[in-house]
């Protein structure tokens, strides 16, 4: 058996071509272009190329990209009102705050501040608690939401699925596993702790990824015929790989996001959708 490769590359090359139309639609209704402001502390390089990612994907779909950068020795009042500045701004339509944090700023303090409006990322508790009760409208965090976008669009079938999600991040895991269960499948959540990592694994019609340990899952966890979400992205000195053992798992797997080339190109995309939405609420107040 060799698994289906899903092609994130092109399904974000399509939604992209898609989106600026309604960019370009938006601005000609409301007079206005979408705007994303980005909250970046301190001189993380990581932080920074994310960034620098957000600008481009902005300039691709014609929204307007603003970067508001700290120093790190800010205080946290400090960055609390420039915060409050941002929920404020009618030209502002979409923010974030990117990580790492100085360890003395206290980041969920600054989710709690942000305008669930303007929430973009999908962190804010309303729009996670929206998520959980599936009660529009909210955010969804644009990974997981670029991977149910790859499935969908391969045809799969949800519905009385058995779905593994191994990692409960906030941004990944969590809303992962809410976008399955609002579909129908039995969804268990996996981590660190749980006892048979492997069995449990090999239970799923549907295999999600997320826990950033490069290759970790090896061809043996996967059932025969499985659909594997690999959201894994850790840089190594052979280059990028994800959570599963690509090669091995492929012989098994009978759908599975690649990476490089899966769900990443994804991300960025379903980001500029929300800002889009964002962009439409703040307008119509």
């Amino acid at each position: 058996m060799s698994a289906q490769l899903l092609d994130g590359r092109t399904l974000a090359k399509e939604l992209r071509e898609t989106l600026k139309m309604d960019y370009s639609a938006f601005k000609a209704r409301a007079s206005v272009a979408p705007t994303l402001a980005v909250l970046h502390i301190g001189d993380d390089d990581a932080s920074a190329g994310y960034a620098r990612a957000l600008a481009k994907s902005c300039e691709g779909v014609g929204a307007l990209f603003q970067s508001v950068e700290l120093p790190s020795s800010v205080h946290q009042q400090e960055v609390e009102e420039v915060l409050e500045e941002l929920n404020a701004a009618p030209e502002v339509h979409g923010i974030m705050v990117l990580e790492p944090l100085p360890d003395h700023i206290d980041h969920n303090r600054l989710i709690d501040l942000m305008h669930p409006v303007k929430d973009v990322d999908g962190v804010h508790p309303l729009n996670a608690g929206r998520l959980a009760a599936n009660r529009p409208p909210f955010y969804v965090p644009a990974t997981p939401a670029g991977g149910i976008r790859l499935l969908e669009h391969a045809g799969v079938e949800f519905k009385g699925k058995e779905a593994v999600v191994v990692g409960r991040s906030d941004i990944v895991g969590k809303p992962m596993a809410l976008l399955l269960l609002h579909r129908h499948c039995t969804v268990t959540i996996a981590h660190s702790r749980t006892q048979d990592l492997p069995g449990v694994c090999r239970k799923a019609d549907i295999l999600c990824l997320a826990v950033g340990r490069p290759e970790m899952v090896k061809a043996d966890w996967v059932k025969p015929g499985a659909i594997v979400v690999d959201f894994g992205t850790t840089y190594t000195d052979d280059g990028l790989k994800g959570d599963c053992d690509q090669a091995g798992v492929a012989e098994v797997a009978g759908m599975l996001t690649p990476v490089p080339g899966g769900t990443g190109p994804m991300t960025n995309v379903l980001l500029m959708e929300n800002l889009l939405r964002a962009a439409e609420r703040v307008v119509s107040g």
